[in-house]
C-alpha cells in the first residue's frame, strides 16, 4: 500500500508498505480523506514537541470498514471517522472521563504512525459510523472538535463577549461553537485574508487585524471591559503572552496553543482580575457528537472550509505548497 512517510523535517517520502495485519479487537480502515492539521505542519518543519522521527502524518480521517470483528458494532463497508487519541482508560485522567489528556496518550500522527496511506487499522472503540454526513466531513469533524472541546470547557454562555486570537482552522472552529452558543465574538489576526474569511463564513461582531493600534482597539470594542473569555489558537508564546491583557475581571483565558517555550505574565494583573487560567487539550466523545449534530443541521460551512486538495501520491511534492500563506489554505484534504 502506498504511505507518505515523514523522514525527517522538510522531507517526505513515498513508500510501498505491506497492508497491516488485523488484530482481535481492531478495526482495519481503508483511509480515503484525511484533513492536514496545522500539528502535520509543525511536524514537517520539524516543532512539534511530542514527536519522534520518522512518522506517518495524519489524525484527521475518515474511511470505510474493510475488516472488523464479527458482529460487533461495525461492519465491511461502514463509513466511519476515527478518534485519533488512542486513551488508555485506567490512568486518573481517563478514570475521569478526561481521555483527552490521558496520561498514556497515543495520538496517530504524533506519537505512531497515522492516516497519510491506504489502511490503518485501529483499536475498536475509536472508529465510529459516520452517519448523516460525507467522507469530507468526516474528516473534519477532528479539529472542529477541538475547537467544541475549548468553547465547552470555557463554560461560554450566550451574551458574553469572546475574543479569538488566530484564525487558523482551529481558531475558526472556536468561533463557531462560541457563536453557536450566543456569544459575541471577535477575532484577532496577523493576516488580513483569514480575518475575511472569518467575517464571511462564521458570522462575527468584529476582525481586528494586529497593529500598534492593538490595544486601543480592544478597549473600544468592549468599552473597557474586555472580554469574557479570550482564546489563544495562535502557536505563538509572545501572542499567548499578550492575551493576558484583554482579559476581564473575573474572565477567562483558555489556551489551545502548544509551544516548546515557557509563557510569562504579570502576576498583579492576573490576581486583581480573579481570571481563570485554562488549558484546552484535544477532545473527547461528547465534543465530536457536539460537532456531528452541527453537520447535520447545516450549521458548520464544511464546504467553505476545504479549501484545497490533493491525492495522496501528490502529498510528497506538494506539501511544502501548505506552508504559502499566499496560497490561502484553510483545511487541506488528501484524499486516498
Amino acid at each position: 500500500m502506498l504511505t507518505v512517510l515523514c523522514e525527517s523535517p522538510g522531507r517526505l517520502v513515498a513508500q510501498d508498505r505491506p497492508r497491516p495485519g488485523r488484530q482481535a479487537g481492531e478495526v482495519l480502515v481503508r483511509v480515503r480523506r484525511v484533513g492536514i492539521c496545522g500539528t502535520d505542519l509543525h511536524i514537517f518543519t520539524g516543532d512539534q514537541p511530542y514527536l519522534a522521527y520518522p512518522r506517518v502524518m495524519g489524525h484527521e480521517l475518515s474511511g470505510v470498514v474493510e475488516e472488523a470483528d464479527a458482529g460487533g458494532r461495525l461492519a465491511p463497508g461502514d463509513p466511519v471517522y476515527v478518534m485519533p487519541y488512542l486513551s488508555c482508560g485506567a490512568c486518573v485522567a481517563c478514570r475521569q472521563g478526561k481521555t483527552n489528556c490521558c496520561m498514556s496518550m497515543q495520538v496517530l500522527g504524533v506519537h505512531r504512525d497515522g492516516a497519510l496511506t491506504e489502511y490503518l487499522s485501529v483499536p475498536a472503540p475509536f472508529v465510529h459510523k459516520a452517519e448523516g454526513i460525507s467522507l469530507d466531513q468526516a474528516a473534519m469533524l477532528e479539529f472542529l472538535a477541538i475547537g467544541a472541546h475549548a468553547v465547552r470547557r470555557s463554560e461560554l454562555t450566550a451574551g458574553k463577549k469572546v475574543l479569538v486570537a488566530g484564525a487558523g482552522p482551529i481558531g475558526l472552529a472556536v468561533m463557531l461553537f462560541a457563536r453557536l452558543r450566543g456569544a459575541e465574538v471577535v477575532a484577532l489576526d496577523t493576516r488580513q485574508d483569514r480575518l475575511d474569511f472569518a467575517m464571511a463564513h462564521i458570522g462575527l461582531e468584529a476582525a481586528v487585524a494586529l497593529s500598534p493600534d492593538t490595544d486601543a482597539e480592544m478597549t473600544r470594542l468592549t468599552g473597557g471591559d474586555h472580554f469574557d473569555v479570550v482564546f489563544d489558537a495562535t502557536g505563538n508564546a509572545k501572542a499567548m503572552e499578550s492575551g493576558f491583557r484583554w482579559i476581564a475581571h473575573g474572565g477567562r483565558y483558555v489556551l489551545l496553543s502548544i509551544v516548546q517555550s515557557q509563557i510569562s505574565f504579570s502576576d498583579p494583573e492576573f490576581h486583581k482580575r480573579e481570571a481563570t487560567l485554562l488549558a484546552s487539550r484535544n477532545a473527547t466523545t461528547e465534543d465530536f457528537e457536539t460537532v456531528l449534530a452541527a453537520m447535520r443541521s447545516g450549521q458548520v460551512p464544511d464546504a467553505a472550509l476545504a479549501t484545497h486538495r490533493m491525492a495522496l501520491a501528490e502529498v510528497p511534492g506538494d506539501f511544502a505548497r501548505l506552508l504559502d500563506p499566499a496560497q490561502g489554505v484553510i483545511k487541506a484534504i488528501v484524499e486516498c
